[in-house]
């Protein structure tokens, strides 16, 4: 594929990430149990970007209620190691929102990630629970995207948390300058997604989890008109891998602009990222 490609949501499959008991749905679909899951050297998430012609990938932590099940440390890590590939996203204890704030401003600061990921169905609140504001002023104060998952869950979890209408609606209304991306498109509430991104200028859209042949027809459409500006692509390998979500690209009929953007401008310019 001759476009740079960046990949707006991957994590690497550290162990005891992927043997943590919520996956067991999505490991059933994936064909594999826990006690399968080998150690997995960083060098083979990078060799997955790789052979789908990814240039750039961010890269997340992840924080839940039982604490941190990939640490922004980690994050870092991975992105010292491959500073030209790798971009980290940071994710806090949203629990105790205070801590979260030191822990962000220190991943920012200090760790150089680039974003703040947290997932509603995680904490089973919606993102207009009060526990998220102070972050959200935070990530303002800092210059930072503010990333979640929207629609339904593949984990046994609620997925009314990620309903896009009324609850991520609220945010955008009461913080208008933070810049949101909204990952997984929002499906069964796509159009809901849709409607977000075209109604805030700081709106975003990413298709992780999504292999281009299962994306809704209403995104296919928003994509190759207006919401070509609002959409970036996604993976959120290892559950899917960025080859797959490719793999069947050209059958959206994107022209060469609205590919571009799709595939590189978009993300490059919410999360600032210059790739050489």
């Amino acid at each position: 594929m001759s476009e740079p490609i960046i990949d707006a949501w991957i994590q690497h499959p550290f162990r005891r990430f992927m043997a943590d008991p919520m996956f067991e749905s999505l490991l059933r679909w994936m064909g594999t149990t826990a006690a399968d899951i080998p150690d997995v050297p960083p060098e083979m998430t990078v060799a997955a970007l790789d052979s789908a012609g990814v240039r750039h990938a961010l890269v997340s932590a992840w924080w839940g209620p039982q604490g941190a099940l990939i640490s922004n440390d980690d994050v870092a890590s991975l992105c010292r190691q491959y500073p030209d590939r790798l971009t980290g996203i940071a994710s806090v204890n949203l629990a105790r929102p205070m801590e979260a704030i030191h822990e962000l401003r220190r991943a920012v600061n200090e760790l150089g990630l680039r974003g703040l990921r947290l997932l509603p169905w995680l904490w089973n609140l919606p993102p207009d629970d009060r526990r998220y504001y102070p972050l959200y002023a935070e990530c303002v104060q800092l210059g930072i995207p503010f990333c979640l998952q929207v629609g339904h869950t593949g984990p046994l979890c609620p997925s009314e948390p990620g309903r896009p209408i009324p609850y991520l609606e609220r945010v955008a209304l009461e913080f208008p300058d933070l810049v949101i991306v909204g990952g997984h498109i929002g499906y069964p509430w796509t159009q809901e997604m849709i409607l977000l991104a075209r109604k805030f200028p700081n709106v975003y859209i990413d298709t992780s989890a999504y292999k281009a042949k299962r994306y809704p027809r209403d995104l296919v459409e928003y994509m190759r008109a207006d919401g070509r500006k609002k959409v970036m692509f996604g993976s959120n390998y290892p559950m899917i891998t960025p080859g797959d979500c490719l793999a069947d690209l050209d059958s959206l009929g994107l022209d060469d602009d609205a590919c571009r953007r799709f595939l590189f401008d978009n993300a490059a310019k919410v999360f600032n990222i210059t790739v050489r």
